[in-house]
């Protein structure tokens, strides 16, 4: 990943835009802060795998339960009913 500033991408713009299309990224940057970033639209997508983590882990039954400590910090009249 190249960083330059704002006007030398100005001044050089169709040197940078060929390596974009080579597949590398490049960021913008204004006074060496960076604040943006151009790079290939295919870089950008990525495939979604669905499924990856089926079976690795359990949710336990009282997950969306709420915590004793929250009911009494929040609601303190009925925390002890």
């Amino acid at each position: 990943m190249t960083s330059i500033e704002i006007q030398e991408a100005k001044t050089h713009f169709s040197r940078y835009a060929k390596r974009v299309k080579a597949g590398e990224t490049i960021v913008l940057c204004e006074r060496n802060k960076p604040f943006a970033e151009i790079r290939p639209l295919g870089a950008a997508k990525k495939k979604v795998r669905l499924g990856v983590f089926k079976g690795a882990f359990t949710v336990p039954d009282d997950f969306n339960d709420a915590l004793h400590e929250f009911e009494r910090d929040f609601y303190p009249d009925s925390a002890g009913a």
